[in-house]
């Protein structure tokens, strides 16, 4: 791929399109309905000879979000559940008041990246509900890495089943981890991940572009670069940048220029500094700490504060035993989000997985 930075056109919807019908993809801060999660197997292949505490963090996830909203969690077979209620139940959890467990299983419990991408029209006139759809993307694994992947792939169909939802299918592999929306028709993604032909080979940044604003009403695409060290989904953008408003992000940024993630962090930053949202508005760029490097078994794992998932009144943030860091990254996100309660949990246990709370959630926006 091209190192040369192209700034990002406007793009219109193909009639017919969904786009076109009037859907588009909400901001993960707008109001949610539900979080989706996929619970995690002992059998699976995300958590290594380090599987114990992994129950009790999902627990800990739906206990936080369930303050402000429902939770639905993809279980895989009868034979988890006992084992899953035994978990919810420890963290003081009533089954089915706010937390609902559904037969939808999939082999690991990436559900950001597997899970349904919910998209929203506006009622017929101001008297009717806005309705809801699932767009059901391809889902290989992050490039045909960790087979099989039919069960995860199936999920969307899944939940909009359940739920009684059009379905949406463009035919393409697309991840919920490589696209960040603002929901006013901006999109931040990453070439390393999107240009990449163990996705879709077949397409050039343009088709891509088209898709996104056809399926998820996006007008404006902002591409970032490479993703930080570690990430084996090859750069996805809930790693690197975020937006918190329609017009702010915050980025994180590496202070050692020793830091493999140095360089690649700067070409980030200065790419953010020069973007627009789809109506014009300069980004207004917000740095975030890198905390220190985590590594295990001799591999760096891709700890990142921007890894944090927005329910209705929690921001859940990963934090890593890196007592400077983790409340400077608190603090910045405190400031930005002050009808909501930051809770920074400890994510290194999980961070084994290759991955954080927004890798292993997914909204249903309110209609």
């Amino acid at each position: 791929m091209s190192n040369a930075f192209v700034p990002s056109q406007i793009l219109t919807p193909t009639p017919g399109s969904p786009a076109a019908q009037g859907w588009r993809m909400p901001a993960e801060w707008e109001p949610h309905t539900a979080t989706w999660l996929t619970w995690p197997r002992p059998e699976g292949i995300s958590f290594p000879d380090a599987f114990e505490p992994i129950p009790a963090m999902w627990a800990l996830m739906a206990k936080e979000l369930s303050v402000g909203e429902e939770v639905h969690i993809n279980v895989f077979s009868p034979e988890h559940e006992p084992d899953i209620r035994t978990a919810l139940e420890a963290a003081g959890i009533v089954i089915g008041k706010r937390v609902h467990l559904h037969p939808f299983p999939a082999h690991e419990p990436w559900c950001r990246d597997h899970g349904p991408i919910f998209v929203k029209r506006p009622g017929k006139d101001k008297e009717s509900p806005s309705q809801l759809a699932v767009v059901d993307w391809d889902y290989n694994a992050w490039g045909g890495k960790y087979p099989p992947h039919d069960l995860d792939d199936a999920v969307p169909q899944h939940v909009a089943r359940l739920l009684g939802l059009p379905l949406f299918s463009p035919g393409i592999i697309m991840e919920g981890g490589s696209i960040e929306p603002n929901g006013a028709g901006t999109l931040l993604t990453t070439e390393a991940c999107l240009l990449n032909p163990n996705r879709n080979p077949s397409l050039n940044k343009a088709q891509i572009e088209q898709f996104l604003c056809d399926y998820l009403g996006i007008r404006k695409v902002l591409w970032l670069g490479d993703g930080i060290v570690g990430d084996d989904t090859d750069g996805h953008i809930d790693d690197l940048t975020r937006f918190v408003d329609e017009s702010t992000v915050v980025t994180v940024v590496e202070e050692d220029p020793q830091d493999e993630n140095y360089q690649l962090l700067q070409e980030n930053l200065r790419r953010l500094r020069t973007m627009t949202t789809a109506d014009g508005t300069p980004l207004r760029v917000i740095e975030l700490p890198m905390p220190a490097r985590i590594e295990r078994d001799g591999q760096r794992l891709p700890a990142s504060y921007a890894n944090f998932y927005i329910g209705n009144e929690v921001v859940l943030l990963p934090v890593y035993r890196d007592a400077k860091n983790d409340a400077k990254a608190t603090e910045i996100l405190a400031g930005l989000f002050p009808g909501r309660r930051i809770a920074a949990v400890d994510g290194t246990d999980l961070i084994w997985g290759l991955g954080s709370f927004h890798c292993v959630t997914q909204q249903q926006p309110a209609p």
